[in-house]
């Protein structure tokens, strides 16, 4: 557990941002190589680990890990990628399970004991992942339309009247190629970010005054603590998987809007 912030009259302070998420180095001397980035290791490792265990000698009749994995699968691929990607979705299922997982698995690392860290609060391993899907999205949009159709049809959609443009024109380029990948990789981090805050809060709560200076009064409040930790663990599970769901479903309508322009 992280170490709580106590003040000089040794009362109970709340964890700031730099105690929870600013981590000193695993190996002295290698500044880069913090907790995050050991989890973002293993995340990878475990999605690449369990694929491989399901699929590599799949059954006919699935049973065990394959089971388990084929339902993930068929969820990525009814609820993320057909509604968007439509006959091609079969060919980008590679891409948006393994987005899906490792997100998941990211996420899950904060109520996992012992690791107890999501790795998308930290904005650098959402923001790559953003971009790299923000990378394929401009990619395929100029290999299928063409450079100049794929900006005329992000920019400027028919049937509206030509002064309309010169407001329209900037503001789709602008939400279009800036603010989309920054919210994709924002809403991820801050919903990891926040949450992971309000549990560390409670819990530190519960356990200060519980077991760090145990009073007849403090007691209830510690009580509290501890059922608010629980509720909002729960809840963050729920979170955890929506937020997975949400930014796989954005990088197969990204996709999708490239390889199928609606204009």
């Amino acid at each position: 557990m992280t170490a709580l912030t106590v003040l000089a009259d040794d009362q109970f302070g709340a964890p700031t941002p730099d105690e929870l998420f600013n981590l000193p180095p695993i190996i002295a001397g290698v500044d880069w190589f913090t907790k995050p980035v050991l989890l973002a290791l293993l995340s990878t490792i475990l999605v690449i680990g369990v694929c491989w265990a399901a699929f590599a000698s799949p059954k006919v009749v699935p049973r065990g890990v394959q089971n388990v994995v084929e339902y993930g699968y068929m969820f990525v691929r009814d609820q993320v990628a057909r509604p968007f990607l439509g006959k091609d979705a079969d060919r980008w299922m590679g891409l948006l399970v393994s987005v899906f997982f490792l997100v998941l698995i990211w996420n899950v690392m904060g109520v996992i004991p012992l690791a107890q860290f999501p790795v998308a609060s930290h904005i650098a391993f959402p923001a790559v992942l953003a971009l790299s899907i923000y990378a394929l999205k401009v990619y395929l949009g100029v290999k299928h339309q063409g450079a100049g159709g794929y900006f005329k049809n992000m920019m400027f959609p028919p049937g509206l009247p030509k002064p309309i443009y010169l407001l329209l024109a900037p503001i789709e380029f602008l939400s279009n190629m800036i603010i989309a990948p920054f919210t994709h990789a924002v809403r991820l981090f801050a919903n990891m970010f926040a949450g992971h805050m309000l549990i560390a809060f409670f819990s530190m709560v519960g356990f200060w005054f519980l077991f760090e200076k145990l009073t007849p009064l403090g007691a209830g409040v510690g009580v509290v603590g501890v059922i608010m930790t629980i509720i909002l663990t729960g809840f963050e599970m729920f979170i955890q998987f929506l937020q997975a769901f949400l930014f796989a479903m954005l990088a197969a309508m990204y996709i999708g809007g490239s390889l199928h322009p609606e204009h």
